[in-house]
């Protein structure tokens, strides 16, 4: 869907957003690039569906005192990306809820199997520039500290593509979305398995 056709249906949307009621069936882990929004999309979905929202990152800096970056740097990647996977063990096994991983995490087979068994995965899917124009001014992406980041980002993109491909949903963004545009766009996209979205309207 394009186009007029495209903005159509989310004014519609945000015409029946008032009236509308769902019921969130298990976890939703959000998957996708850095830059993705999917810390500001996952909070933003939480509070229009009623769940509770976290945060893996933000649960794997409070466990260890440390930013992601000093995480880097002091223990290395293999370090982090095991206590990613603990962390994220821990968040996706309970009641409905909306997380936000970190943007490699679905990249480990172990980490899919978890999210699959406990819940779904939306892939939120942004186009390179719109992730550039997010991420290019932070000084908080590690694997971003290149020569030429922009590059770096097109290269880490196109190697992890196939992957967050695999996720069970994928929320495709246009350049033109707010946060809560994506939300809608989410629920949308949520509400077409009735296993993991069960949606009415008053």
């Amino acid at each position: 869907m394009q186009g007029p056709t495209r903005q159509f249906a989310r004014d519609r949307a945000r015409e029946k957003g008032s009236t509308m009621r769902a019921r969130l069936k298990k976890p939703v882990a959000l998957v996708g690039m850095m830059g993705a929004g999917k810390t500001a999309v996952g909070q933003a979905l939480a509070r229009r569906l009623g769940v509770p929202f976290v945060d893996s990152d933000s649960e794997i800096v409070k466990a260890a005192n440390m930013s992601i970056a000093e995480i880097f740097e002091r223990d290395g990647e293999p370090f982090f990306r095991l206590k990613e996977r603990q962390v994220l063990r821990r968040l996706i096994t309970g009641e409905p809820a909306i997380l936000s991983t970190g943007g490699g995490a679905y990249l480990a087979s172990e980490n899919r199997e978890i999210i699959s068994r406990n819940g779904v995965a939306v892939w939120l899917k942004v186009d390179i520039a719109t992730l550039w124009s997010r991420v290019r001014h932070k000084d908080t992406r590690p694997l971003l500290r290149t020569a030429d980041p922009r590059a770096t980002l097109e290269r880490i993109a196109s190697e992890r593509e196939p992957v967050y491909a695999l996720a069970d949903l994928t929320a495709e963004a246009d350049p033109s979305y707010s946060v809560a545009d994506m939300a809608e766009e989410v629920t949308r996209v949520l509400a077409t398995r009735t296993d993991i979205l069960e949606r009415t309207h008053a």
